[in-house]
């Protein structure tokens, strides 16, 4: 055990060994762990207005297949149970309840959704049942000092709005800039972060701002407002469905503003297709993942790790989709922490593994992206790179930025 650290020759040495050995290997568990299963919770919004995000929660669900299949994580079968929450909030507090009073999970693996999270954020907190790799990057997703056993995995949208500010006042010091959000913490953090990035010369640059509703059934008003502030830097701190509709509508107003889009938005299917590929092209985002589409990957070992995957374990899904490539990463760093955890299943075990993590290199992260986490930085993905449409795909550029400030 541990590298034979107990490697002394005489009798009583070895006995002493094997006696701290098995003390060792003691085996914890929390309720949803056993000798045979570790079970996972998680809600998706498989309808309602953000389905587009559905094929993450069924790509997970086809990773954990995989995973059993070759023998579970050190002989337990993961067991990830899964529910609609339509991305409504009292649904997801509903749903949430029932995974963990009523199916007794060990912990909520990437519940999704910046709304849902927040509603059953302080419950989980309360229950101290770890709330693991959020599919959210709001600023209160990574805050160890007030709700330490939640962690977001999504780039923080605060440092995300301020990377978006800094490019701007970079590249486009003159631009007059209007932002339609999202009306929740995805959007208001965008929203501060770009201000903060633009710094004192926010107050100037910032000529128009307009707000939706996720239930809105379009922002065709919000982009008319925009327009005709005279802006000619729009950012997008949207979903996918309105993210496509505003690439879509610019496009039929014939409005050709500099386009910013946040990492949330940037499917090609989901957004960039609905919207027209023609409409979409010159708009910039970034990106901490390899992109499958991109063929600057095609021999890359990753990559080719997880369209073996696809082909095997979700051949219906569709293998070039981003959404597909972040469940597949999302669900390789949650095996990576369960299997760090040993024989300790217990919730406190899971937390202190998953906020130390040294280096940790994903199959399809970008090369020299790593994840770096520690009891005072929950962030797992602080390292962004810039990327822009070309109007088939998405093409990076520029260096690696890492943000090394505070999460907003």
């Amino acid at each position: 055990m541990r590298n034979g650290i107990f490697h002394l020759v005489t009798g009583t040495a070895v006995a002493i060994a094997l006696s701290a050995t098995s003390a060792y290997a003691q085996k914890k568990y929390d309720t949803g762990a056993t000798d045979t299963e570790i079970k996972l919770g998680q809600t998706n919004p498989f309808s309602g207005p953000a389905s587009a995000y559905a094929t993450i929660g069924k790509t997970q669900a086809a990773y954990m297949k995989m995973i059993n299949d070759k023998g579970g994580v050190n002989g337990r079968k993961i067991n990830l149970i899964q529910y609609d929450d339509a991305y409504s909030p009292p649904k997801a507090v509903e749903q949430v309840r029932k995974l963990v009073e009523s199916d007794e999970v060990l912990l909520t693996f990437q519940l999704l959704g910046t709304p849902s999270n927040a509603a059953v954020q302080k419950y989980l907190n309360q229950k101290k049942v770890p709330q693991l790799f959020a599919a959210t990057g709001a600023s209160k997703f990574t805050d160890p000092k007030n709700f330490p056993w939640t962690m977001g995995f999504n780039p923080n949208y605060f440092v995300e709005g301020r990377i978006y500010g800094q490019y701007i006042i970079k590249e486009y010091p003159n631009a007059k800039v209007g932002i339609l959000y999202q009306n929740d913490d995805l959007g208001k953090d965008y929203l501060n972060g770009i201000k903060a990035g633009l710094g004192d010369k926010a107050a100037k640059m910032v000529v128009a701002e307009a707000s939706y509703e996720v239930t809105d059934p379009t922002i065709d008003s919000q982009v008319l407002k925009i327009k005709d502030s005279g802006a000619d830097l729009f950012f997008s701190a949207t979903t996918p469905k309105q993210a496509a509709q505003a690439i879509k509508k610019i496009a039929e107003l014939d409005w050709h503003p500099v386009q910013i889009l946040d990492i949330n938005a940037t499917s090609v299917d989901a957004v960039m297709k609905p919207a027209g590929l023609e409409a979409s092209k010159g708009v910039i985002s970034v990106n901490y993942g390899k992109d499958p589409l991109d063929p600057t990957w095609k021999d890359d070992a990753g990559m080719k790790r997880y369209f073996e995957f696809m082909a095997k374990y979700y051949p219906d899904g569709n293998k070039d989709s981003s959404f597909n490539a972040y469940g597949y990463s999302t669900s390789q760093l949650m095996i990576y922490v369960l299997e760090k955890c040993g024989d300790d299943l217990t919730r406190e075990n899971i937390m202190k593994q998953a906020t130390s993590l040294k280096n940790v290199e994903l199959d399809l992260a970008l090369p020299g992206i790593r994840a770096n986490t520690t009891p005072d930085d929950y962030r797992v993905n602080k390292q962004l790179q810039m990327m822009k449409f070309n109007g088939e795909r998405w093409e990076l550029f520029g260096p690696i930025l890492e943000d090394k400030g505070a999460a907003g």
